[in-house]
């Protein structure tokens, strides 16, 4: 099975709610991307020290799949859906969006 990494970069709109995103985020959002199936893992990171207009947050998202189309084809149903149940949030600016395919890994 082929395996991949969605990494997502965002930013909040509002500094002064940046707690209640980070909470939506981890507590809300992370977990209903892991109902897609395929996603086997999520992680997010804060940038220590960005400029202005970097992200200062990003999610990693680790996905095995076969069919990576048919993959992104059901992640975005679900966020779709996950949007019209009011699980977005207005505070998420995303300022980027990349796909992955693993070529390699070396482990100790």
């Amino acid at each position: 099975m082929a395996r991949f990494i969605l990494e997502v970069r965002t930013n909040c709109n509002d500094p002064e709610k940046e707690i209640e995103y980070n909470e939506w985020y981890n507590n809300i959002h992370l977990p209903d991307v892991l109902e897609t199936p395929g996603v086997i893992r999520a992680t997010r990171y804060e940038n220590t020290d960005p400029t202005e207009g970097e992200a200062k947050f990003v999610a990693i998202y680790e996905i095995e799949t076969d069919d990576i189309d048919s993959f992104m084809d059901t992640l975005n149903s679900n966020i779709q859906k996950k949007r019209e149940a009011g699980r977005m949030n207005d505070l998420l600016v995303r300022t980027h969006r990349g796909l992955y395919k693993q070529t390699y890994m070396l482990s100790s």
